[in-house]
């Protein structure tokens, strides 16, 4: 089992940017956790990212047949991009949606999450923990 968990932009700079919305550990301390997770869970794992929506498109699109499951930290893409979505519902591999943040709770126009309509569920609330969910919630909906 080999999943491909993509993260959004500004997430590279997890630890400086806004830490009592994202925290204090830094985006290499995520890489580590799902590193962690994935191995004892005994799955394969890629960690994509990137700040550009295009980008992202690609690599979901670049996933049709080298991964089981994919979990999508969009981060601001979240609420704007039509494209992402297209392409988790074109590749129709399994995704979860992970949000560090309670979106529900913010701004009006963070309710929205347009990747999440391609999703088989979403974490958001639970900080780095939710990677982690995600990751067991994936691998059990995989295996049923």
């Amino acid at each position: 089992m080999k999943f491909l968990v993509i993260n959004g932009p500004n997430l590279n700079l997890l630890g400086i940017r806004e830490p009592e919305i994202y925290g204090t550990y830094s985006y290499q301390s995520l890489i580590e956790l799902i590193e962690t997770t994935c191995r004892n869970e005994q799955i394969g794992v890629e960690i994509y990212q990137s700040n550009h929506e295009g980008a992202i498109v690609d690599r979901i699109q670049a996933a049709l047949g080298e991964v089981d499951g994919i979990i999508i930290n969009p981060a601001a893409y979240t609420h704007t991009s039509i494209a992402i979505l297209d392409a988790l519902k074109a590749v129709a591999i399994p995704a979860v949606e992970v949000h560090l943040s309670d979106i529900a709770s913010r701004e009006d126009f963070r309710k929205i999450s347009y990747a999440g309509m391609a999703c088989v569920k979403t974490f958001a609330g639970f900080g780095f923990d939710g990677y982690v969910e995600a990751i067991r919630f994936l691998k059990k909906h995989l295996q049923k």
